[in-house]
């Protein structure tokens, strides 16, 4: 009897990841192919989206071939991506433009313009979010501005993964986790807001139409099984966003759930059952993958990069014992913070690099270390680092309970779960459970069950995740340690309320 199989597409920023999975959520065989970024100017963010799809070919053919199933066996596909990024196309069909992807800070002014037109209050209680650099509607403004003979051409609007939809199934369309980061959706009715389009000028008729994440949205026609050796006719779910796909990839799907991913930057990302705006714009709001659930998400800017700053700047002797013994410099880096005490002997580090997003949207704030003396090495200062980043995952979870969004288990992903003392960290902080899964597949298997949903092969999300998502190891929260946390957390957190006015300050000298 032939497998039956749940293909996952994420378009990252780095690369893309095609990961084949069988109806158990085990992963049979996944690709990821790399491509460029390209930053014309300061500041600048740009990929070309005809990689992403040789991208996608390139996988779904690998995949395919290594794994020897009959893409007949192939029961449904699900796409994911980054977030925010502006995809234009003419009448056509054809790219305009490289896109304008999620990280890209050219549209300051637009932001600016946006609030003028629409209300700084106004946008936030239509989108849910404040207007930002990062979004798309500032992106499309941005190239009215600028490339009005771009604008002019312009037929389709749409977002990185939905392009790789267009391009499988001929649709033009999205879904509410994904499009709810473009700010032109009212968030509380999971629909464009005709409010935003009139306001800045935006035709309704260049975006999508609109779906939840498991919702049917087109199928592979003849000129995409060609390229891709897909079956004419394999259903294509609607998708998500990447932390989207990657919470039901974690089963991170009803109240009280959540997970922390700790990358170069770190996310903490919950769900909630009705919609949950902070209007001080700490954290962002959007619609959950899951039908009739909204999502709340901090993103801390310098987690990861904070102790990848400190290993290439200050810890050469780590590295290079690290390299004779043919180890990681982190597990080496790690191994000494544990030697150190909670509190890393009174000295308090801010993970500021680049500016804040969450719990403070400040592009001023600047990195911290707090208390330092001669008594202190590298060791203090590595367990500085990992506690800082800590501390400002538990600022976040504070804003999430001041919302009303109580966090009593918690995921930890990303490249920083793989360090045991950070994850008992968070645990001590959180004062809550915190679990590994049992295979980190990221988005791809979130968006492979919601493909899977969308195809009839679950009932619903509760059933694939039931399924397909295991816990690996728990750790459980030291409330002894808590308390020992705890006065060093209430110092980090009047830090930054101290200093702002001086990181202004310094940035206009």
């Amino acid at each position: 009897m032939a497998i039956e199989a749940l293909l996952g597409i994420d378009i990252g920023t780095s690369g893309t990841k095609t990961a084949l999975f069988d109806v158990n959520g085990k992963a049979i065989s996944s690709h990821t192919v790399e491509y460029p970024l390209y930053q014309p100017n300061n500041g600048w963010a740009e990929q070309d989206a005809s990689d992403w799809w040789n991208a996608v070919v390139t996988g779904v053919r690998f995949v395919i071939g290594n794994s020897g199933i009959d893409p007949s066996s192939i029961r449904g596909i699900g796409l994911s991506g980054q977030m925010h990024g502006l995809v234009m196309l003419d009448k056509d069909g054809n790219l305009l433009r490289k896109s304008i992807i999620w990280c890209d800070q050219r549209t300051n002014a637009e932001v600016g313009q946006i609030n003028d037109i629409v209300g700084a209050s106004r946008v936030i209680e239509i989108t849910a979010n404040q207007a930002m650099t990062g979004f798309t509607a500032a992106k499309i403004l941005w190239v009215r501005n600028n490339e009005p003979h771009i604008y002019e051409r312009c037929r389709h609007i749409m977002l990185p993964k939905d392009y790789i939809r267009y391009r499988l199934t001929g649709e033009f369309a999205t879904e509410v986790s994904d499009a709810g980061g473009m700010q032109l959706m009212d968030i509380p009715s999971r629909s464009w807001s005709d409010e935003m389009l009139s306001k800045l000028s935006v035709d309704r008729e260049l975006l999508g139409t609109m779906h939840e994440s498991q919702d049917l949205t087109g199928k592979v026609h003849k000129a995409a099984s060609d390229e891709t050796g897909l079956r004419v006719g394999t259903p294509v779910a609607g998708g998500a966003g990447d932390n989207a796909a990657a919470a039901v990839g974690s089963a991170v799907i009803r109240e009280g759930v959540a997970f922390t991913t700790i990358g170069s930057s770190a996310v903490i990302y919950a769900v909630s059952d009705k919609v949950k705006i902070d209007l001080r714009g700490r954290v962002h709001s959007l619609c959950a993958s899951v039908p009739g659930k909204w999502t709340v998400m901090s993103c801390t800017q310098g987690a990861g990069l904070s102790l990848q700053w400190l290993r290439n700047t200050c810890c050469e002797p780590e590295m290079a014992k690290a390299k004779a013994e043919g180890k990681d410099p982190y597990y080496i880096m790690d191994k000494m913070a544990a030697e150190v005490p909670i509190g890393a002997r009174k000295l308090i580090y801010l993970p500021y690099l680049m500016g804040e997003r969450s719990p403070h949207p400040d592009p001023y704030c600047r990195g911290v270390f707090f208390g330092l003396s001669a008594m202190h090495g590298r060791a203090e200062m590595i367990r500085a680092v990992l506690e800082g980043v800590a501390y400002s995952q538990r600022e976040c979870v504070d804003v999430f309970k001041e919302m009303g969004i109580l966090i009593d288990d918690m995921f930890v992903c990303g490249g920083g779960a793989k360090s045991s003392l950070w994850r008992q960290m968070l645990a001590d902080l959180y004062a809550c459970p915190v679990s590994l899964k049992q295979a980190d597949e990221g988005p791809a298997l979130g968006v492979a069950l919601l493909a899977g949903v969308c195809s009839g092969v679950y009932a619903d999300i509760d059933q694939a995740c039931e399924i397909a998502v295991g816990k690996g190891g728990v750790q459980q929260p030291d409330m002894k340690a808590n308390a020992e946390y705890e006065p060093y957390y209430n110092l980090y957190r009047r830090l930054y309320q101290n200093m702002k006015a001086d990181f202004i300050e310094l940035a206009s000298i």
